[in-house]
């Protein structure tokens, strides 16, 4: 592999992409250099109160982005085929951590949850980066549903049983629903029957009041969604303060840099909430103009799906847009108060180094495919007559 592809803006390949392709990856990137920015704002107060440096997260997250950007041009210069024929093992590998995280001493608490695997300084967190692989796997096992054994079937959905339990077991709600669905929706685009589909929508519902039955805290939050106001300074607490910075956004925002709920007043403000305090600085023209970058996106992900050829491709395009695009959704809608109040990042805004791995591997994934799918078969149909002295016959098949 030319080593100069590794880093974006010294790809040369870039010219021959299809047009979807390249617009994709402009948009992944405005939608990179968009989050970094919010994230330096949005970070500053804490990062300074906490270490003694504004710009200490701020650094830290453009150390992920390069191991990711790296990630990312690996992945849409590598033929599709050979990520499908290892994400098995990546997905299997990132199980086994899950179900390591939930070991006391090793598992690494946040909240009352078990989510991190610490390796020396640097924290890994499987339940974000196995959603590719989740979403790779999906799209192998059902586009070739009618080709593979019950014996392979039930196997692998045993497999994403393992996965969703594990991660629910943390416990994490949120990334169990946001995967349980995305695999679902995997199934559905591939025209799986609707009365498998059918019933597994309704164990993955029961499962879901199951959990919030037992753990008490994400019953508080489900409660508190319906009634923050009733008790603003306990449960209720977060979303007040996250409706707070929405409204004072009004029409334009205060300004970059100008939130004034960022200021130890909304908790987490640089993960969970972080699109409260981008709506707060920029306001409701603000957060449109993100919305219609996010529904861009969205529709050049179906574009790219409906012109794939391959049953596999197409669903693992259909599966990132619902990643990167239901994933943006849920945050944005758990900090406008439209959903409980959950765990999610908003992909490349939030802070961390899993969820931005995790999110550039998938939208890798989806330039990929398009450019795969614009790719067509070059046939010659005669040889040369006579080549090192002998005589050929019939055509010969290239790849362009």
């Amino acid at each position: 592999m030319n080593l100069r592809r590794l880093i974006p803006i010294f790809d040369s390949s870039v010219s021959n992409w299809a047009l979807e392709a390249r617009l994709l990856r402009w948009l992944t990137l405005i939608w990179l250099f968009v989050g970094l920015i919010m994230l330096f704002s949005a970070s500053y107060p804490v990062a300074d109160a906490r270490q003694s440096d504004g710009l200490y997260y701020f650094k830290r997250q453009l150390l992920w982005v390069l191991v990711s950007l790296i990630g990312f041009n690996i992945i849409v210069n590598l033929p599709l085929q050979k990520i499908l024929r290892v994400s098995h093992w990546f997905l299997l590998l990132f199980l086994a951590l899950i179900f390591v995280t939930l070991i006391p001493g090793l598992g690494k608490k946040a909240f009352d949850a078990a989510r991190w695997i610490a390796i020396g300084p640097i924290p890994i967190q499987p339940s974000e980066l196995i959603k590719p692989f989740l979403v790779l796997q999906s799209a192998r096992l059902f586009g070739q549903w009618e080709r593979i054994s019950w014996r392979v079937r039930f196997a692998w959905l045993g497999i994403f049983g393992l996965v969703l339990l594990g991660i629910l077991a943390q416990p994490n709600l949120s990334t169990t629903a946001l995967c349980g669905m995305t695999i679902w929706l995997i199934a559905l685009a591939a025209g799986l029957p609707y009365k498998y589909l059918g019933g597994t929508a309704i164990g993955g519902v029961m499962l879901a009041i199951l959990s919030i039955s037992i753990k008490e805290y994400q019953r508080k939050r489900v409660m508190s969604f319906l009634n923050p106001w009733a008790d603003a300074t306990g449960d209720g607490y977060q979303l007040v303060q996250s409706l707070l910075a929405v409204g004072s956004g009004r029409t334009w925002g205060a300004g970059f840099g100008l939130s004034q709920q960022k200021l130890f007043y909304l908790p987490i403000q640089d993960t969970d909430f972080i699109f409260a305090v981008f709506a707060e600085e920029f306001g409701f023209v603000g957060s449109m103009v993100l919305l219609a970058l996010l529904a861009t996106f969205a529709t050049l992900g179906l574009i790219v799906a409906l012109k794939a050829k391959n049953i596999v491709h197409r669903l693992v395009a259909i599966g990132v847009m619902i990643l990167m695009i239901g994933q943006s959704l849920l945050h944005i809608g758990v900090a406008t108060g439209s959903l409980p109040t959950t765990g999610l990042p908003l992909p490349m805004f939030s802070y961390g180094g899993n969820s931005m791995i995790a999110s550039l591997i998938a939208a890798g994934l989806l330039i990929r495919v398009a450019r795969e799918s614009n790719e067509a078969e070059v046939v010659q149909l005669r040889k040369p007559l006579f080549q090192n002295g002998r005589r050929h016959r019939g055509f010969q098949k290239n790849k362009n």
